[in-house]
């Protein structure tokens, strides 16, 4: 056989890469499809209330490990993270289906504890299970999730449409999903080296709840529906804040100034992070799996912002020639990195 001279690794190319890579030649076929890749969902429809539809994959070992995630939760997990692709788009999500692929390890009662997280979470968010797959798997477990949702055409926010002078907005707080992350699997080593050692986790639910059972932002959604802020853009944090707002700026050809104070990162998360000789601030850029949503609004809706709560301002858009760039504590100016997580690397 002749040596391959010519072959290109996926890992060049990163995730995002490889879709655009696959999908840039294809061509739409349907007036319905209104938008395909390239957001957290695609958007469907001919009338003026428009489907959105988003999938998500969960895999054993790439995306939790079993031997600290309870199957409950996990499946409540698998719902979150496509619901939030949903609530990113302005939307209102209704139905997921599901798909499983699991090995003979797995009995009958662990499918049902998933099964029992994944009723929990449609309950919560009122959506409806309407169908999906299963199959065996020849080993760990996989779950794919479709969530359906819809919103008014008018209404639909995507990552395009940030425009100079715009502000910076995120929901809730940055990195505690990380630092429960580095905790469980930090206890997890110090077991495997001496199992009747217990788990050391007390005083770290918070950070924890975050890691093992997110919840996605509906409230934030119906709170700027409330205040009646339309979003300029929008867009949920699963790889990190920082790469997060790269895919803003790629999208809406701009730049983007992030202040290091304004900031949220909760004071358990400083303490963890701080604990492992992290910078908390590191962490916020490029731990991920938070599902908080990132947003810009037009300048004009600051005061109604300031209103929220659970909203902070942490920066402003800029030119495109600005590029990315982040604003320390000590007024220094450094450009913004990009360094969550990346599949393929």
């Amino acid at each position: 056989m002749f040596e391959d001279t010519q072959r290109k690794e996926i890992s060049e190319l990163g995730e995002f890469g490889l879709i655009q890579n696959l999908t840039e030649t294809l061509q739409n076929q349907h007036k319905s499809t209104v938008f395909g890749v390239g957001d957290d969902a695609a958007v469907l429809g001919e009338g003026k209330i428009k489907t959105l539809v988003s999938t998500d994959m969960l895999v054993e070992g790439v995306h939790f490990d079993l031997s600290f995630q309870p199957l409950k939760h996990l499946g409540y997990k698998a719902v979150v993270v496509n619901l939030s692709d949903i609530y990113a788009m302005n939307g209102k999500p209704e139905q997921i289906l599901v798909s499983l692929a699991f090995s003979n390890k797995f009995s009958l009662q662990a499918i049902q504890e998933i099964y029992e997280g994944i009723r929990l979470a449609c309950e919560f968010y009122e959506v409806d299970l309407v169908g999906g797959d299963m199959s065996s798997n020849q080993k760990g477990l996989t779950i794919s999730i479709t969530a359906v949702g819809t919103a008014q055409e008018d209404k639909i926010v995507y990552r395009k449409g940030a425009k100079e002078n715009d502000l910076l907005c995120v929901s809730g707080d940055l990195g505690a999903a990380y630092m429960g992350l580095q905790l469980l699997k930090r206890e997890k080593q110090v077991f495997l080296a001496n199992p009747d050692m217990q788990p050391d986790l007390d005083g770290y639910d918070y950070i924890l709840q975050r890691q093992l059972k997110p919840e996605a932002r509906k409230d934030v959604i119906e709170a700027l529906s409330k205040a009646e802020i339309l979003p300029t853009t929008m867009i949920d944090i699963s790889d990190g804040l920082a790469s997060e707002i790269f895919h803003l700026c790629e999208a809406s050809q701009c730049g983007m100034a992030l202040y290091e104070l304004k900031t949220p990162i909760d004071p358990q998360t400083v303490s963890s992070a701080e604990s492992f000789n992290l910078d908390p601030m590191t962490c916020a850029l490029n731990g991920g799996e938070d599902y908080e949503l990132l947003f810009t609004i037009d300048q004009k809706d600051f005061e109604k912002i300031r209103d929220i709560e659970s909203v902070s301002v942490i920066g402003h858009v800029t030119s495109k020639e600005a590029g990315k760039v982040i604003v320390t504590k000590n007024d220094n100016q450094f450009e913004l990195k990009a360094q969550g997580w990346q599949h393929f690397s």
